[in-house]
């Protein structure tokens, strides 16, 4: 026998130990998985079941459709989200292709532009807009200044207003799923049609363009089914002919007498996001979701890469010549320059949206003026002075704090074992059981928030931090699953086998070798999810008591009563908070963005 062989069959002891001592690493979803059936299925079936509990199964869904204000108000909604995706596609596309065609600094500076307010509270960037186009805000300032109005107008409160609002808080999601379409492509392609003589035009139509068409089919979903839950933009913007659906889930909810057609009027929101999920998930395959590939497949060839690339080359050429070939003729004798230019200014004009109003916010914030005006007649520290010093804010302060801290903390456990799980194991319908644990980000937040109402209060946990804290790790839970997933993907295996069959307990490999690997992602998905719970408020509206009151939901009381420069405050703060989880997440982005 060979030293050799001597040393392999020394090595299979150490081996079948590790085998015994890891056992199965599915295991490990077993604890975030028992955590949303209870928290996050069984209230969604309740919910279902009482909504069929009338006279017939269809009673109140008959009422829901047959009273005009109810229908009105759901093709209402209807037609807002798809005005908003194809807004957020319209100037989206562009600032996507703004940011992969930059280099050095000013990508950087580009994309943290677009990535900034994508982390900041909808309630902070609503609120925002309402500064920016108030009567004392600077838009009626301009206007007024340059002659196109005699005296400041009212701005707010129409349809105009919330379609812009929702479009600037939903745009950098937008942005972000067409870059990271963009960012895969094969750059050689359009270099060979450039090359091949075609006009800049002609080879962004039929080769850019139809190569991005999924990018372009996620990005539009994903946009269309957060807008037909939006809440807080609509209620603070539009008015009394701009309700969506989910406004009048939240006013029924205050009626003790409408137990089973306020459920109707949520299971009716849920089943029409969940349809539009399912059919997007039949064409672009339920990964959209998560922006990844199926966790059961292996990577792909580079020739089967190519060959997907050939097929969504040709569908989309064939798409150009049914429809693009007069556009072909009308633009194709435009000079490279007008493309680029196009680009400049639709990207420019998105990244003012999306950051002016914010910068205006804080510098409201230093006001000297004891109203809302822009520009401020001086600068003073009174209103953080006010902030500081006054204990209602104070107190929920703290309370965000303690109740986002404790959702990240049950977030991370779940989420990271949930992610180990899905990543080290070899359990079949990997894809299925990861739209389960991301699932609760496609659901309508006042859907959640009412199904989760009826749980809390036969468990008495209403008005609870504790309880408060697990309701919002309901979203926080996709957020760490998704970040690790990635993160543990990227560790090389073979230095866990290498440290195991060197005797290394499972755990010690964790500790040693895995958990060094992924502190970067650990530590984003730590952050994400604190912000995720300390911007929350539809949940916090329908699970909170007058003894537990949040920042988010001081801030919403004061804004639909009062508007004044301590709510700019609040939101300085928030964005300071923000920049400084994106500079400690910045090693995450960086190594996500090589992976890509």
């Amino acid at each position: 026998m060979t030293s050799a062989s001597i040393g392999v069959h020394a090595d299979r002891p150490a081996e079948l130990d590790l085998v015994r001592r890891l056992k199965d690493p599915a295991l490990l979803l077993l604890p975030a998985l028992a955590f949303l059936a209870f928290i996050y299925l069984l209230p969604l079936i309740d919910l279902i079941r009482i909504s069929v509990s009338g006279p017939s199964w269809s009673s109140y869904f008959a009422r829901v459709f047959a009273i005009p204000l109810y229908w009105d108000s759901l093709v209402r909604t209807m037609q807002i989200s798809v005005t908003v995706a194809g807004l957020c596609l319209l100037f989206g596309y562009p600032t996507a292709l703004l940011i992969h065609r930059s280099r050095g600094i000013a990508q950087v500076l580009i994309a943290t532009a677009i990535v900034l307010p994508y982390f900041i509270a909808i309630l902070i960037r609503t609120y925002a807009w309402m500064v920016l186009l108030g009567r004392n805000g600077p838009v009626n300032k301009l206007l007024v200044s340059i002659g196109i109005l005699s005296e400041p107008v009212q701005l707010l409160f129409n349809r105009g207003t919330v379609l812009l609002g929702m479009t600037a808080v939903l745009l950098p999601l937008m942005v972000l799923t067409i870059y990271s379409s963009v960012a895969r492509l094969d750059q050689s392609l359009t270099r060979a049609a450039l090359a091949s003589g075609a006009g800049p035009i002609a080879a962004f139509w039929r080769v850019l363009l139809p190569l991005t068409l999924p990018g372009m089919g996620a990005g539009f979903l994903l946009v269309f089914v957060a807008a037909i839950g939006f809440f807080i933009t609509p209620t603070l913007l539009g008015g009394p002919g701009d309700q969506m659906f989910a406004m009048h889930i939240t006013q029924q909810a205050d009626s003790v007498t409408s137990e089973g057609f306020l459920q109707a009027l949520g299971v009716v929101l849920l089943t029409i996001t969940l349809a539009v999920v399912a059919v997007a998930g039949r064409f672009l395959g339920f990964e959209f979701i998560w922006g990844g590939r199926k966790l059961t497949e292996a990577a792909p060839r580079a020739t089967d890469r190519h060959a997907a690339d050939v097929g969504r080359r040709s569908f989309g050429a064939s798409l150009a010549d049914l429809f693009g070939w007069p556009l072909l003729r009308l633009f194709g004798r435009l000079p490279a320059s007008c493309g680029t230019w196009t680009v400049r200014l639709m990207g420019g004009l998105v990244i003012a949206i999306l950051i002016l109003p914010i910068i205006v916010v804080m510098i409201i914030s230093f006001s000297s003026a004891s109203y809302l005006t822009f520009p401020p007649p001086g600068f003073s520290l009174r209103w953080y002075e006010q902030f500081f010093s006054d204990s209602n804010w104070m107190r929920a302060f703290w309370t965000s704090l303690v109740v986002a801290a404790m959702s990240a903390g049950i977030a991370i456990v779940l989420g990271a074992s949930a992610a180990l799980g899905i990543v080290r194991s070899s359990i079949r319908g990997k894809s299925a059981i990861m739209l389960l644990l991301v699932s609760p980000i496609i659901v309508p937040p006042v859907v959640l928030g009412l199904s989760l109402y009826s749980l809390f209060l036969r468990f008495d946990l209403v008005g609870s931090t504790f309880g408060l804290a697990a309701a919002h790790a309901i979203g926080g839970l996709p957020i760490v699953v998704v970040i690790l997933s990635a993160s543990l993907q990227g560790v090389d295996t073979r230095l866990e086998q290498a440290a195991a069959v060197h005797g290394a307990s499972s755990l010690t490999v964790f500790r040693l070798v895995t958990l060094p690997a992924i502190m970067p992602g650990l530590a984003a998905a730590t952050f994400f999810a604190f912000l995720h719970s300390f911007d929350e408020l539809v949940l916090t509206l329908f699970l909170s008591s007058a003894q537990l009151k949040t920042l988010p939901l001081m801030l919403w009381g004061d804004i639909n009563y009062r508007l004044n420069p301590v709510l700019a405050v609040v939101s300085t703060l928030e964005v300071l908070l923000v920049i400084a989880g994106l500079v400690l997440a910045r090693p995450v982005l960086a190594t996500s963005r090589r992976a890509t």
